[in-house]
């Protein structure tokens, strides 16, 4: 990480705990071996307030200690789908500049309206490990299907335009497709948009292209509860979630363990449906809480502002032939 020696201690002490718990709980990268994708709901990664240590009356409360722990643990990933990045970029530049001049990212401009919540999608990654391979695109509805008035039918854009983008690793390339759904009043309003993703996912994936060999989808799908309507609609179409990522354990808020919000999947091969070829190991989520300090007590809360109220959930896949 770049600028170490500008550190305050008690910064460079934290990240000295940070790292040894991220050694303990998220496998290292490997070169010709794996590789590490991950997604991460940072709340309001916009602007920060430009001290070491925000105080009462500071805002935004997220300050450069906190970039510097979100860089820490993004640097354990190869590429991260990030969601509620806004307008202003000047977190997630700083955290770029933190991590080094091998790191990158690709994002979208700004999704207008209410219902967007004036957010980003963005794609970090490490140039040393993965390079873009070719396709970024965003995913607009057809009026055709726009015109469908069935049932929990879409019957108007995205409120925040799903991302898709191409990468490559060892000579073996993927497309990750992120989005966040819109949370709405209620959970039935999210049906259109969860299903609408989960059809144009398996119709993409069954189509002859060769950017679509690996197809993950991953992000913010706002789903309540395991085994519920919502999360029935996103596999309806054959995306898979890997058992291991759907155990009591892997929490994704840092204030309701039994949220089921975010989520990294793909197809099987079944139906007609691509099969993943790269090969997956494990994953899980990494809970930042007990392992991040500042100067004084931090409350919940706060530290959902500082850092994010949803931990990062990730998955290893081999790059080995």
């Amino acid at each position: 990480m770049n600028n170490q020696k500008d550190f305050p201690g008690y910064v460079t002490s934290g990240l000295k705990l940070l790292r040894e718990d991220l050694d303990r709980r998220i496998p290292p990268k490997q070169v010709d071996r794996n590789v590490m994708i991950a997604t991460w709901n940072i709340r309001a990664f916009g602007d920060f307030t430009d001290k070491w240590n925000a105080v009462k009356g500071d805002s935004p409360k997220r300050d450069k200690q906190s970039i510097v722990y979100i860089a820490e643990i993004i640097s354990r990933f190869d590429v991260v789908a990030v969601q509620e990045v806004k307008a202003n970029i000047g977190a997630l530049e700083t955290m770029i500049e933190y991590l080094g001049a091998h790191w990158s990212f690709i994002l979208t401009d700004v999704t207008k309206g209410a219902s967007g919540n004036g957010e980003r999608m963005a794609y970090v990654f490490d140039t040393r490990r993965v390079q873009l391979s070719g396709l970024a695109s965003e995913l607009v509805v057809p009026k055709e299907e726009l015109d469908n008035i069935g049932e929990n039918a879409l019957n108007k854009q995205f409120a925040r335009t799903p991302y898709a983008v191409s990468f490559k690793i060892d000579g073996k390339s993927f497309i990750l497709v992120t989005l966040h759904i819109l949370y709405g009043k209620n959970k039935k309003s999210r049906i259109p948009e969860l299903k609408a993703i989960a059809d144009w996912l398996s119709d993409w994936g069954k189509a002859s292209n060769v950017y679509d060999e690996n197809l993950i989808a991953l992000g913010d799908f706002n789903i309540e509860k395991r085994g519920d309507l919502l999360h029935e609609t996103f596999i309806s179409s054959g995306l898979h979630i890997p058992p291991d990522m759907q155990t009591p354990e892997v929490t994704r808020s840092i204030f309701d363990k039994t949220k089921f919000y975010d989520h990294i999947a793909w197809f099987m091969g079944e139906n007609g449906s691509p099969r993943l070829s790269l090969e997956y190991l494990r994953g899980g989520n990494y809970d930042f809480v007990k392992s991040i300090t500042y100067r004084g007590k931090t409350t919940k809360n706060e530290l959902s502002w500082k850092i994010s109220d949803h931990y990062p959930l990730w998955a290893e896949f081999s790059t080995r032939d």
